[in-house]
């Protein structure tokens, strides 16, 4: 893995846009019309075998661990090579900020700009939505109309770059949603089957960014950042203005949060130009993560962010919000 973390540009033309391309397609061919999440009874099938076997071992551990844990990295070794082949080589792909020509940099003053510019562009799509810049914006589609919805911004934007093209659609609401809201988690893909794997708990206002996300996931982006940023411009290049609030919310939350970490100053000062209505909206998303809070996200977090930085992600769970750098420097929407 340390070797191959080397050579980007062979792991994009040989595996990315090579060998990924036809697994992904066969795997969202086989499991994309099922309606349930094959993936999800794969990992529940899977744990209740572990949970089995460490019945199965508990009295003779002692007497046969040699054996035992010879039996345990051998699993662990193959689980990795298939996680690896079927998906994660994406980790050591060429940055999209490279694929794209945009830089990383900015400036303090570029990240305030940037603010400005998505308040007043969050407020717009707000009253275009509500007419009323306090009512709150309320989704008016079901989960599934969404997935079929998520589509249009794709097209869209492969229009403009060819390399986001989304075809066969596999996207799932998933068994685990309660254990992932606990988790602190919208959604996740699962590696082994490519399916796009959706918490159908989260609040429907951020619904929409979340398949996005996802399905960028799918297409073999496995930074964070790359994918909410990717999410965001299939958001906005979707015909739907739901689509637009969702992806300008979740943006406007990111950057409020770096102006905190950048100049440590109360965000709050910015409130007064945002719309009543949006701030209701940002005061629901937070209530309803609030109420899930406990001690598994925490511990959760620490271990997801030594799994970012494992894999190519040295800012770990910091990444989700670095996706705010390629925004500021692309800034074309």
């Amino acid at each position: 893995m340390k070797i191959i973390a080397f050579f980007p540009e062979i792991v994009e033309r040989f595996y990315s846009n090579g060998l990924f391309v036809y697994i992904s397609r066969f795997s969202r061919t086989l499991f994309g019309s099922i309606p349930f999440s094959v993936g999800d009874i794969f990992y529940s099938i899977l744990i209740l075998w572990i949970l089995k076997w460490i019945w199965k071992v508990r009295k003779s551990w002692k007497i046969s661990w040699k054996n035992n844990l010879l039996s345990v990295l051998s699993f662990v070794s193959i689980f990795y090579f298939a996680f690896h082949i079927l998906w994660a080589f994406n980790y050591y792909r060429v940055p999209l900020f490279e694929k794209m020509n945009i830089k990383r940099a900015y400036s303090e003053q570029d990240l305030i700009e940037f603010t400005d510019k998505l308040i007043a562009k969050t407020n717009a799509v707000h009253l275009q939505i509500t007419k009323d810049k306090n009512a709150k914006v309320v989704v008016p589609y079901s989960q599934d109309s969404i997935f079929k919805m998520s589509r249009n911004g794709y097209d869209n934007l492969a229009k403009t770059y060819p390399f986001f093209k989304y075809e066969i659609p596999s996207r799932k609401k998933s068994l685990f949603s309660l254990p992932l809201t606990y988790m602190g988690f919208g959604g996740y893909l699962n590696p082994f089957t490519n399916e796009a794997q959706v918490n159908y708990k989260v609040p429907m206002n951020g619904f929409a960014m979340v398949v996005n996300h996802e399905m960028a996931h799918q297409m073999g982006y496995a930074s964070e950042s790359e994918c909410n940023f990717i999410g965001f411009l299939a958001s906005v290049k979707n015909d739907d203005l739901y689509f637009k609030y969702a992806a300008y919310t979740l943006a406007l939350k990111y950057s409020l949060r770096n102006i905190e970490a950048l100049k440590g100053e109360n965000v709050t000062i910015y409130f007064d130009k945002i719309n009543a209505g949006i701030l209701e909206n940002f005061k629901e998303d937070k209530l309803f993560w609030e109420s899930y809070h406990t001690f598994i996200d925490s511990g959760f977090e620490v271990f997801y962010d030594t799994f970012l930085k494992m894999n190519q992600q040295q800012d770990g769970m910091e990444s989700y919000s670095k996706f705010i750098d390629l925004l500021i420097n692309y800034n074309r929407f």
